[in-house]
Order: C-alpha cells, then sequence, then structure tokens
C-alpha cells in the first residue's frame, strides 16, 4: 500500500500537475483524472480495520470517486483489512456503489540483483522515446482492453517514463510485444505495467521483459527489494523470479 501511495504520487503528478494527490484519514488519493484508468486511484490506508470502519471508508471513497470526471479504480489491499473487515468487504462495496472489478495479490522480493536476461524471440529496448512509449501505451491498452488514447494519454510525453522510469520493450523481428517497468521507490524497486500483446501469451515474453526492467533498475539503483501488484494473469509469473506473494487486493470501480 505504502509503495502504491508513494509511486502514484509520481505517476499522476507527471500527468498533471495540479492532479488529487491528497492522505486523509484512512485514504490516500492519487488522481490525475487522465483517460489512463490506472492513474485514476484511490486506496485504503487504516491497519487492521474492521467491518464498520471498512464500510464508512467505501463510502468515502466512492463519493471521492463519483466527484471525478474520469473513471478509476479503489485499490484495496485486504492484508491491511481484520477478519471482520475483510467479510464486510463484498457487502459494504455493494452498498457504497461499487462493483467488484478484478482481483490482484501484492508481491515482495529480496531478489536483486538479477543476471542479464534472454530470450530466444526477442531483443530489449529502453522506451526512451514518444515512439517507444506509445507501443508501450498501446500492448498496455490493448492487453487491458482500453482504448488506444485512453492508454497513450497515460504515457505519450512523460519526462519521468523517458528518463527516471526503467521501461523496456521485448520485439519480436523488430515488433514491440511485450513490456515492463520499473521505478525506484523507498529503497525498493517497484515494477509496473508489465503487459504483452494478446495473442503473444504463454511464450515467457512477460517473465523475460520484467527480468530486463529489473536487471536494469537494479543495475542503475543498486536496490536489492523489489516489490509489484500482480493481476491474475501475471500471478503464476512473478514467483518463477523470486517474488513472495504477501496480500490480496481487490479492485473496485463504481457502479453504472
Amino acid at each position: 500500500m505504502e509503495q502504491l501511495a508513494v509511486v502514484w504520487r509520481q505517476m499522476v503528478l507527471d500527468r498533471d500537475a495540479g492532479a488529487d494527490v491528497r492522505d486523509l484519514p484512512g485514504i490516500a488519493v492519487r488522481w490525475a483524472d487522465c483517460r489512463f484508468p490506472f492513474w485514476n486511484c484511490v486506496t485504503l490506508t487504516d491497519v487492521g480495520a474492521g467491518a464498520q470502519l471498512v464500510g464508512e471508508r467505501l463510502r468515502q471513497a466512492a463519493g471521492i470517486m463519483r466527484d471525478k470526471e474520469r473513471p478509476g479504480f479503489l485499490w484495496v489491499f485486504e492484508g491491511l483489512l481484520d477478519e471482520s473487515g475483510r467479510a464486510a468487504l463484498g457487502p459494504a462495496a455493494e452498498r457504497a456503489g461499487l462493483r467488484y472489478a478484478f482481483p490482484g495479490t501484492g508481491m515482495a522480493g529480496d531478489l536483486l540483483p538479477l543476471p542479464e536476461p534472454t530470450h530466444p524471440e526477442l531483443t530489449f529496448v529502453r522506451a526512451s522515446t514518444d515512439e517507444l512509449l506509445r507501443a508501450y501505451a498501446d500492448i498496455n491498452a490493448r492487453a487491458y482492453g482500453f482504448d488506444l488514447e485512453d492508454g497513450r494519454d497515460g504515457l505519450l510525453g512523460s519526462r519521468l517514463w523517458k528518463e527516471r522510469v526503467h521501461a523496456y520493450l521485448g520485439l519480436r523481428d523488430g515488433t514491440p510485444v511485450t513490456c515492463a517497468a520499473t521505478v525506484e521507490a523507498q529503497g525498493r524497486l517497484f515494477v509496473l505495467l508489465v503487459a504483452t500483446e494478446p495473442g503473444a501469451e504463454r511464450r515467457g515474453y512477460g517473465e523475460a521483459v520484467t527480468r530486463k526492467a529489473l536487471h536494469e533498475g537494479g543495475r542503475a539503483t543498486g536496490l536489492a527489494r523489489a516489490t509489484l501488484h500482480a493481476t491474475a494473469a501475471g500471478a503464476p509469473v512473478y514467483p518463477r523470479i523470486g517474488f513472495v506473494p504477501n496480500s490480496p487486493m481487490g479492485f473496485f470501480t463504481l457502479r453504472n
């Protein structure tokens, strides 16, 4: 949760210097209000929250989300809730006008440095130009089912991504097919926006490009620990690199 709050502060302010970045009691707001839904984020921050507090926080979070122009996600780290809070989460979200979107898993590991990765079908290139960032954004948009312009609104023109984020594309026969990035955050490398073109999955591309982003980020920073938030599709991949799952997560959106 803390890694999300730190990294997303950078990401949303990179999109809009006037983005909504607030740390409220029990809620962190990191909302760029841009077309890329992942940069519009609210998360719960109480530790040991029970059923009553979870219900209150979900109502507050839904109210914040309703005031925004663009859609986004509420991230809930279930490991922060007590047993009653976890049991109450689904019904309380329903009452707050939220719907469950998809699951995730928080993971971390002391796994760096990693050796230089290779893949027989891929070459790697850093996404250090707008042309390459567009390819990076388009892979994410297609992988997550967003419009291409939504994905591009999240990355194009970003100096942060071109200069400070270790963002890499995996190219097959010169065509970008997979991508992953790492960025330094509070003494750790944070992995973000890993995606593979639909139809190119299950060939080891995602693991290879994630290893590349970790390798280069680790080489540049000297850090040993890395963290990430995995979707269901990526969850089986990361333990092979050395990540250890530590908290189930739920992503929620407003009901239409």
